[in-house]
């Protein structure tokens, strides 16, 4: 963009991510709906957060109220959300915060756009897989019910495609592993990378 420059100041992520005693990096859930991204997500950061850790958890109910509120479920709409997530998820990696997100996020390109905007070595895909009728028995808004009685267009899973991770960091079945499970599995990998 013509006359727009990016600012440097006088301290970096480096110096950010020795306060902060741990890497800047976002761990992004992906998975159907109910499937357990946000409960996992939570669990996740507790963790975090008792180990002293700098977190932020983005779930997509709350970045719609807000952030992305002008934005409805067609595809167009839906990579713009995931757009501007990124962005926003890269300022805080820049501040050296773990940014943790709980998105369906279903097309695949969207996903690598994140990840090539943040960096390989700073995104951990984690897919929650999950079979569609047990999150349609979860649901806890009934949204799987509207979808199959036509009332929710464009419902990822239902009316519309999701296309699963080719290559995730991690795959946890939220069907067969509690959160707590699947949190220590995602602190081990984070260990593993020595972001933590």
């Amino acid at each position: 963009m013509p006359n727009v420059y990016w600012f440097k100041g006088q301290v970096s992520r480096d110096d950010r991510e020795k306060l902060h005693a741990h890497k800047g990096v976002v761990i992004w859930f992906t998975g159907l709906s109910a499937s357990g991204k946000s409960t996992i997500a939570n669990q996740l950061e507790k963790i975090l957060y008792d180990r002293r850790c700098s977190t932020y958890v983005f779930d997509g109910d709350n970045v719609r109220h807000g952030l992305c509120k002008d934005l409805g479920f067609s595809d167009a709409d839906r990579t713009e959300n995931i757009r501007r997530i990124g962005e926003m998820v890269n300022l805080f990696i820049d501040a050296g915060i773990i940014a943790i997100t709980a998105f369906i996020s279903p097309i695949r390109q969207d996903r690598k756009k994140v990840c090539d905007l943040v960096g390989k070595d700073r995104f951990f895909e984690i897919y929650i897989q999950c079979p569609i009728d047990i999150c349609a028995e979860r649901d806890p808004k009934g949204l799987y019910q509207k979808a199959i009685a036509g009332l929710i267009p464009n419902f990822t899973g239902v009316s519309a495609p999701y296309d699963p991770p080719e290559n995730p960091s991690l795959i946890i079945n939220s069907d067969k592993e509690d959160p707590q499970t699947a949190s220590n599995r995602i602190i081990e990998l984070l260990e593993k990378h020595n972001i933590i």
